[in-house]
């Protein structure tokens, strides 16, 4: 038997991409094997895995970027490869050479490979050397007006962490020690290199998978131009509206890039292409890439299967790769607040369910009943859609996640879905700029009806009371030997007044108040609402007419939240009381932690007393591998400071207050720069 056959794998990762190469080695007979932080205890790779290793703790530093923690994970759990899924130790050289030392079959590139690309600088002087198409570097040093504008990059890394747009000189310092101070604290590694920035540039890349047999595959186009943060929302394949001259270039460059290295494996080519049509390199992930199963659904392909063929040694299956087939989408569903500055979000994820059918496919590492936490991405998970055409796959996409029913921290469905319908998405008129011109539009309000929606909870609510007072007067006990319960025939005491309920749409605050009576049917029926009819209603489901048209509305209550799922759209309501608790309300001038977090740093001399700005940045929170900066709400005195480096915070918790004070000249407190 060959000593490189691979019975047991460790995934040295968590979550969707270690769910889902578990699925390839089940169908492949091989055992696999998880690794958990403390965090991730009942985690579903966890769940899903055959074996699994605890990494005792809960920050990523101390669990899954821990290499000899999971090396020696590997060993305790008697697995032969590891695979290092994406992120973490993925593409981190000596990571993959402490694998091969222990014996252990390394399911990615060579260690050299890694190396090379591991800094973008040292790659592109590489990439120079075998012709690929690149954007000349500058020297910030030397920097001028007509070099304007700028991106900063960190040489290590990525995920858009360590970047900037300069688009003024003053600004350059400053945001040089911004980068660097970021790449440093991300990777380990503060070293910052300049480019022009491409204005309306398209993120495109080529998908590659290469044996030890000289056989190269250049899989196709990838879009990935919709992102937020410098990072990826949607992607498709193959990539729209570039010409085959265009598509053979970057082809060819892909294959370029990856004989430069002797590269093995799957790994992606990334390029930036001008509006102009002209292909920029800019670095090769070393990797399985997070939006891999568009490529599959075109190409009929198991990545994860071809990884784990050429790490044993097997040559791809022909010298050219399989003809490509229609046109794939994939949307990343995230636990974060568009309309808020993209805030990530934690709390149980209630319910996730996507619809199932031809050319639909979920990727996910959470069921419903799991909690999302603070410690890692907020990804819950990737929605994928396959059709003949990229109209269909489009329309597929869009209408699998607005039936989807997902209930808990909130989310970016709906932008998803509106993005996807966008007549510039539409059309492909894309670039990397798409959520910086239309974020306005596609978190605004929506066409949707939440003011019925609320009338669809409001009933199903009342007759959900109404089973609870029946079933009670049902089991009502009787005194041992006394008479029965006094019954009056059909006669109901119904409030002569209409009953009313109050509602807050989460997450924009709209309030909803909706009128009803119960009449002696025991049915109820609105208040207040000309035109509208109900048709049946149950606790979990309301049929309505409404303006001659029958809507059906699946209503889901868990506490104070009722989610409720129509045709159209999905709302989530937060019941009110009747009367306001004064006690709910909060200092003006409070700043509230937006999410639960770690305090990482203040504002250089903050404390009671000092005098701010509006909008000066005062606080930064760490939440899910990003910092973000609460800002004073307005000019004026900080009369009370309850945050400090170092501590945890629940989302509300109330971290400093500054009081207005519209005369005063303030003096401003220095401000760091934004390092997220």
């Amino acid at each position: 038997m060959r000593s490189d056959v691979i019975h047991t794998l460790l995934v040295a990762n968590r979550g969707e991409i270690a769910c889902r190469i578990f699925r390839t080695c089940r169908d492949l007979g091989i055992t696999t094997v998880a690794v958990y932080s403390d965090a991730d205890a009942d985690a579903l790779h966890v769940r899903e895995a055959d074996l699994a290793v605890r990494l005792p703790g809960a920050a990523p530093a101390d669990t899954y970027l821990r290499g000899d923690l999971v090396v020696a994970a590997a060993r305790a759990a008697g697995a032969d490869a590891v695979h290092p899924g994406y992120g973490f130790l993925s593409e981190n050289a000596a990571f993959a050479a402490a694998v091969q030392d222990t014996g252990l079959v390394w399911v990615g590139p060579p260690v050299k490979a890694i190396e090379l690309m591991a800094s973008k600088t040292r790659a592109k002087e590489l990439m120079a050397g075998a012709g690929v198409p690149l954007l000349a570097p500058v020297d910030p040093a030397t920097a001028g007006p007509g070099d304007l504008p700028l991106l900063l990059k960190a040489a290590a890394g990525g995920g858009g962490r360590g970047m900037r747009i300069v688009r003024e000189l003053d600004a350059l310092p400053s945001e040089l020690l911004a980068a660097a101070a970021e790449a440093a604290s991300a990777f380990g590694d503060g070293e910052v290199f300049a480019e022009p920035y491409v204005e309306r540039g398209r993120h495109v890349e080529v998908q590659v998978m290469a044996d030890a047999h000289d056989t190269v595959w250049a899989l196709g186009t990838r879009d990935c131009s919709l992102q937020r943060r410098h990072q990826k929302v949607i992607e498709e394949a193959p990539a729209p509206g570039l010409d085959e001259a265009l598509r053979t270039r970057l082809h060819e460059a892909a294959v370029a890039a990856a004989r430069a290295v002797g590269y093995r494996g799957a790994g992606t080519v990334e390029f930036l292409v001008s509006a102009e049509g002209r292909p920029y390199f800019l670095e090769m992930n070393t990797r399985l890439q997070v939006e891999h199963p568009v490529t599959e659904a075109v190409f009929g392909l198991d990545l994860v299967a071809l990884q784990l063929r050429v790490a044993e040694g097997e040559p791809l299956p022909s010298p050219e790769p399989p003809q490509p087939s229609g046109h794939a989408v994939e949307a990343r569903l995230y636990a974060e607040d568009p309309a808020r500055d993209w805030q990530p979000q934690t709390g149980a994820l209630l319910t996730l369910e996507v619809p199932e059918g031809p050319g639909l496919r979920l990727d996910t590492g959470y069921t419903g009943g799991d909690t999302i936490g603070v410690h890692y991405d907020p990804m819950i998970a990737k929605v994928i859609a396959h059709a003949p055409t990229r109209t269909e796959a489009v329309r597929l996409l869009a209408r699998a996640l607005e039936r989807a029913r997902i209930h808990g921290p909130v989310t970016n469905r709906g932008l998803l879905v509106r993005s996807l319908r966008h007549p510039d998405f539409a059309a492909a008129r894309l670039d990397t700029g798409f959520y910086d011109r239309h974020l306005a539009e596609l978190t605004g309000p929506g066409a949707g009806d939440p003011a019925t929606a609320a009338l669809a909870a409001t009933l199903a609510e009342a007759v959900r009371g109404a089973e609870a007072v029946r079933g009670a007067e049902a089991v009502r006990p009787t005194r041992p030997g006394g008479p029965a319960p006094a019954r009056f025939g059909a006669w109901r005491n119904v409030p002569s007044q209409p009953q009313r309920k109050r509602y807050r749409s989460e997450p924009d605050g709209t309030e909803h108040e909706v009128a009803y009576r119960t009449p002696r049917t025991g049915v109820p029926e609105p208040h207040g609402t000309p035109g509208t009819r109900v048709l049946t209603a149950t606790p979990d489901r309301v049929t309505l007419e409404v303006d001659g048209l029958t809507r059906h509305f699946a209503i889901t209550a868990h506490a104070d939240r009722v989610h409720v799922d129509a045709a159209d759209a999905s709302y989530t309501f937060t019941a009110l009381p009747r009367f306001t608790d004064p006690a709910t309300h909060t200092a003006p001038g409070s700043l509230l932690a937006p999410m639960p977090g770690t305090v990482v740093r203040l504002a250089e001399g903050l404390a009671a007393g000092v005098t701010v700005e509006a909008g000066q940045p005062l606080i930064w929170l760490e939440a899910m591998k990003m910092e973000h900066r609460i800002l004073a709400p307005a000019s004026g005195t900080l009369t009370a400071l309850h945050a400090a480096p170092g501590h945890q915070v629940e989302v509300g918790a109330l971290l400093a207050v500054v009081q207005e004070d519209p005369a005063a000249t303030p003096v401003p407190v220095p401000v760091p720069e934004e390092t997220a």
